[in-house]
Parts: C-alpha cells; sequence; structure tokens
C-alpha cells in the first residue's frame, strides 16, 4: 500500500513538473536584461525581456517582441537551452504515459507484475531526464545572458522551469525507487526442513530399528 502511494505522488509530482517544463519552453519571459539602472533602462527603451524564441523590449508605452528565427546567429547558450527544453517536453508525453499505464489500479489483460515494474522504471528513468534537460537549461540560460546584456531579474518562464525541473526530479525519483522488485531473501531455515521418501510421510513414520532390541537381549 505504501508503495502504492509513493507511485502515485511519484506520478502527481512528474505531471505538474512536465507542465512546468512545458510552461517554460513555451513563454519568453526568461530573464529580463538591463545595462543601467531599472529607471534608466525604461527612460531610454532598453529594459529587455528574453527567452527562447523572442527578444522583447519594455517601456513604460511600449511592449515589443522580436522573433529570433535566425537560429545560426544566435548565441551558444540560446541554441542548447532550445534544444534541451523540447527534447525535455517531448519526453515527458511517453514518460508519463508509461508510468500511468503501470499505476496499480491499471490493468492491461493479464500482464505480469514484472513487466509494469519495467515499464514504470523506463517511465521514471525518463522524467529523471526531463529534470536535467529542464534543469541545465534553465541554469545555463541566465549565465549567458547576463555575460551577453546583463542580467537584471529572473523572469516567471525561468521560475516556471525551475519548478518543473524539481518536481520532476523529486517525482522521477520516487518512481524509480518504488518500480525496483523486492530482493528475495534466501531463507537458512530451508536447510533444516525434513524430506520424507517415497512412502514414508509424516503418516508413515519410519519404524524403529531393531538394532537396540537385539542389543538389548545380548
Amino acid at each position: 500500500m505504501a508503495n502504492s502511494c509513493l507511485q502515485l505522488s511519484g506520478f502527481v509530482m512528474s505531471c505538474v513538473g512536465w507542465v512546468g517544463i512545458l510552461i517554460a519552453t513555451a513563454t519568453n519571459d526568461w530573464v529580463v536584461t538591463c545595462k543601467y539602472g531599472m529607471n534608466t533602462c525604461k527612460k531610454m527603451d532598453e529594459l529587455g525581456a528574453k527567452g527562447l524564441w523572442a527578444e522583447c523590449v519594455i517601456s513604460t508605452a511600449l511592449y515589443h517582441c522580436i522573433s529570433l528565427t535566425q537560429i545560426l546567429d544566435l548565441p551558444a547558450y540560446i541554441q542548447t537551452s532550445r534544444a534541451l527544453m523540447i527534447t525535455g517536453s517531448l519526453l515527458g508525453l511517453p514518460a508519463v504515459g508509461m508510468v500511468l499505464t503501470a499505476m496499480p489500479c491499471i490493468s492491461l489483460g493479464d500482464e505480469p507484475h514484472s513487466a509494469k515494474n519495467k515499464r514504470s522504471l523506463l517511465g521514471g528513468i525518463l522524467i529523471l531526464l526531463v529534470a536535467l534537460c529542464g534543469g541545465v537549461s534553465t541554469v545555463w540560460f541566465p549565465i549567458g545572458a547576463h555575460q551577453d546584456q546583463g542580467l537584471m531579474s529572473f523572469g516567471f518562464s525561468l521560475y516556471a522551469g525551475w519548478v518543473g525541473a524539481a518536481f520532476c526530479l523529486l517525482g522521477g525519483a520516487m518512481i524509480t525507487c518504488c518500480s525496483t522488485e523486492p530482493s528475495q531473501h534466501y531463507n537458512h531455515h530451508d536447510n533444516n526442513r525434513f524430506y520424507y521418501s517415497k512412502g514414508q510421510g509424516p503418516d508413515n513414520p519410519v519404524p524403529p530399528s531393531t538394532n537396540h532390541a537385539k542389543s538389548a537381549h545380548v
């Protein structure tokens, strides 16, 4: 029962984390960049928000975004973060599907329990890979943006990616730990079992030896 509860909790956490990764991938408010003070950048229209797909200019009366379509001209941290976040988003779908079909409350015909454990283990490993992709991207991107344009603050997309990576890491770890098959302990008392030959079971005890009787008459 406890194992099923942990597996269900890991599944819910993984789903929440995957949704966070999807939100971070689809939105562009990753970091707010500025080389000067906040008020100065707003007056000079140099306060910007940057994400995976667009770079925006923020001012008191303007919010204009430019799509980052020139892939070959983009910095390496943007290209790598894009690839990792897309990979994590795509891996999340089969991972969640595998864990869902491996839940104890779902039965797929006469499937053995060992097959469910293997599928759940594979799903947990994929969820850990989703957490790895999201964690690397959400750490590398702000570092690259700070070196490139000057980092002012973090955006909600970056927080969504951090939360999603953390939930996927915890959920994947819980699912992986719950999917291991219990080891079969060897019982040392098996060596002390009594085995009866054919025709000499418990109901047919072995007749006592007559050697003692003969020696008594000697």
